[in-house]
C-alpha cells in the first residue's frame, strides 16, 4: 500500500486563519452548543475554511489548544470536513451536547481518516446514563474514508456526542458525516479458529493469562471474551488430527466454557484453500454423483456426532475459501454447475440435522468486491442455499480495510445474507519462534500503520472488528481470529504428513513467546 499524499495528511488551516487568529482561538474557553435532540451540522458544512468550534458544536482543549480542531476542504460528501492536527503536540476534542431524548439505544456512526500513531483518537458517546463507549479511529494511509459506529444506551434523555484526539505532533485525523439515530450495534460472533490447539498441546505446549496465570488456552481465550470456537474437518488426515474425533473432543470442551461452534468442512486430507482443494485420498477415484452423495454422508456424520454428543454445530463452513471452487476438478467453478450441486449436498446435510444450524460460504480475499459478486451471483443463480457469506481478510495480504468495508457493505446488500470475516490475524512480532521462516516475516510485508508489535497486532484486530460491526443494518456478525493458539511447538507444524514440519504462524498467534495472553485478545471483551 502506498502511503497518502501530503495533502491528505497536512490541513490547510495555515491558508485560512491568520496567526493572530490562531492565537485568539487558542485563548478561547470550551464554548458548549445549544443542546438540541438531533445533531447540528453534522457535516461540517454551515462554517468556513478554519472555524476551531462549528456551528451547533463545542471545543475543549484543557490545555487551551483549541485551534487544533477547525473546519477545512475535503470533506466525505460535501465540502468540508473537521480535522483535528497541530504542528505540536496536543489535546482536543469536538463535542455536541444532545437532550431531550427517549430512552433506549442509539447508535452514532461517522466517516473517519487517521494518520494513525495517536495516543488516542476515537468517537465516543458520553454522558447518556450508561458508561461511555467508544469506537477508536482506524489508521487509513491510502487516505481512504472508513465508516464507524458506536451506540450506547441512553437513560435520562442526555447524551454527549463527542470526537477525540490525543495526538503528537503533526498527527492528524478527519471527521464527516455523522448521524446519531435509534439502533444498536455489537457483534455476535468473537471467535478463533483453534483447530490446532490440540495438537499443540499433545506436544507440550503451555498458555498463560496476561498476568502470568497459567491455564489451558480455551479458558484463557473465553476469559478474554472470545465466544465462538471454529474447527476444521478433514476427512483422514495423515497426522490424526482435525477429524472428526479431535473435532467432538474439542467441541464438547468448547460448549463446556458456554461457547458456539463454527464447523468448518474442508472436504480433504488436508489444508483446502484457494490454491489447494484436493479430494480425500478415499474419494479420488469416485464418479461426480458419487462425490455429491460423499459430501452429503461425510457433513452429515460429522455434525450428527455432534448433535448426538450434546453439542449441536451452530455454524458450519460448506468449504473452505472455496474462490476456485472444490473437490478439484470436480467441483471446479469452471463447472459451476457441479459446484453448485456439491455445496447444496452439503448445505442439505447440515440443515438435515439441524436446521437452526447455519450455513456460511467462504471465500478468501475480502477485499476483492468484483471477485465476491461473481462467485456469489453464480451461486444464487443456481439456488445454492446459504445463510451467511464468510471472507478471509489479512490485511497485509488483501488491501486496505476500506475495500473490505466497501465489499462487506455491498454483499450484505446484493444479498440480504449476514457477512462476517471468518478468518484474520497479524503479527506481533516479526522474530522466528521456530526454525521456518514465517509467512509474514519482514517489514516490507506489513499493511502500512500496524507496526509487528503487541500493540500494532491489537490495532490490526480492533480496526478490522469495527469495520465489521459498521455494516449497516446490523449484518455484521462477527470476526474469527485465526489459529490464536497455534504457538511454535516441535512436532505441532502444518503439515500432516510430516512431523518435522515447523509453524508459518507462531508470530501471528494471540500468545505471545513468553506463553502469555496478548493484548490483542482484549477485543473479544467489547461490545
Amino acid at each position: 500500500m502506498h502511503r497518502a499524499p501530503r495533502s491528505w495528511h497536512t490541513p490547510l488551516r495555515a491558508a485560512a486563519i491568520s496567526a493572530l487568529g490562531a492565537l485568539l482561538l487558542t485563548a478561547l474557553p470550551a464554548q458548549q452548543a445549544q443542546a438540541a435532540s438531533t445533531l447540528t451540522n453534522p457535516g461540517f458544512e454551515a462554517d468556513s475554511t478554519g472555524t476551531a468550534t462549528p456551528t451547533g458544536w463545542g471545543t475543549y482543549s484543557a490545555a487551551g489548544q483549541n485551534a487544533a480542531s477547525f473546519t477545512e476542504s475535503g470533506g466525505y460528501s460535501g465540502n468540508r470536513r473537521l480535522s483535528h492536527w497541530s504542528a505540536s503536540a496536543y489535546k482536543v476534542e469536538t463535542y455536541q451536547a444532545l437532550t431531550g431524548l427517549s430512552d433506549g439505544t442509539y447508535t452514532l456512526s461517522a466517516r473517519v481518516r487517521s494518520s494513525g500513531g495517536q495516543n488516542s483518537a476515537y468517537i465516543a458517546l458520553r454522558n447518556c446514563g450508561s458508561a461511555e463507549q467508544r469506537t477508536d479511529l482506524p489508521v487509513t494511509p491510502n487516505g481512504q474514508w472508513i465508516r464507524i459506529v458506536t451506540s450506547i444506551r441512553v437513560s435520562g434523555g442526555n447524551c454527549t456526542v463527542s470526537l477525540n484526539s490525543d495526538a503528537h505532533a503533526g498527527e492528524w485525523a478527519n471527521f464527516d458525516d455523522l448521524t446519531f439515530a435509534a439502533g444498536s450495534t455489537g457483534l455476535a460472533i468473537k471467535g478463533g479458529d483453534l483447530s490446532t490447539l490440540p495438537k499443540n498441546e499433545a506436544f507440550g505446549a503451555t498458555y498463560q493469562s496476561a498476568t502470568g496465570a497459567s491455564g489451558n488456552a480455551l479458558g484463557i481465550l473465553r476469559g478474554a471474551g472470545m465466544n465462538y470456537v471454529r474447527l476444521k474437518v478433514w476427512v483422514n488426515p495423515a497426522d490424526g488430527y482435525n477429524n472428526k474425533t479431535r473435532v467432538l473432543a474439542l467441541a464438547k470442551r468448547a460448549k463446556a466454557e458456554g461457547m458456539k461452534v463454527l464447523v468448518d468442512f474442508h472436504y480433504s486430507d488436508r489444508w483446502a484453500d484457494p490454491g489447494h482443494q484436493t479430494k480425500p485420498a478415499a474419494w479420488a477415484s469416485h464418479s461426480y454423483s458419487q462425490l455429491r452423495t460423499d459430501v452429503y454422508d461425510h457433513t452429515y456424520d460429522v455434525l450428527n456426532a455432534l448433535k448426538a454428543q450434546g453439542n449441536t454445530a451452530d455454524m458450519v463452513q460448506i468449504g473452505n475459501e472455496i474462490n476456485g471452487g472444490m473437490l478439484w476438478p470436480e467441483g471446479s467453478t469452471s463447472n459451476w454447475t457441479q459446484l453448485a450441486g456439491l455445496l447444496t449436498s452439503g448445505a442439505q446435510a447440515a440443515k438435515a440435522v439441524s436446521s437452526s444450524t447455519r450455513v456460511a460460504l467462504h471465500l478468501a480475499e475480502g477485499g476483492d468486491n468484483a471477485g465476491t459478486r461473481w462467485w456469489f451471483d453464480q451461486a444464487v443463480s443456481r439456488q445454492v442455499p446459504f445463510d451467511v457469506i464468510a471472507l478471509s481478510y489479512y490485511s497485509y495480504w488483501h488491501g486496505p480495510l476500506s475495500g473490505l468495508q466497501a465489499n462487506l457493505d455491498d454483499a450484505a446488500a446484493r444479498y440480504g445474507k449476514p457477512v462476517m470475516v471468518a478468518e484474520t490475524a497479524y503479527a506481533h512480532t516479526l522474530a522466528n519462534g521456530d526454525f521456518l521462516e514465517n509467512n509474514i516475516a519482514t517489514s516490507s510485508q506489513l499493511a502500512a500503520g500496524y507496526p509487528a508489535t503487541p500493540a500494532g497486532q491489537a490495532a490490526n484486530l480492533r480496526d478490522v472488528m469495527n469495520v465489521v460491526e459498521a455494516v449497516p443494518g446490523g449484518r455484521g456478525l462477527g470476526v474469527v481470529y485465526w489459529e490464536p493458539s497455534w504457538t511454535a511447538v516441535k512436532g505441532s507444524g502444518w503439515d500432516p504428513q510430516d512431523p518435522a514440519s515447523g509453524n508459518a504462524w507462531e508470530n501471528q498467534a494471540l500468545f505471545g513467546y513468553d506463553t502469555k495472553l496478548l493484548p490483542a485478545a482484549g477485543w473479544f471483551a467489547h461490545r
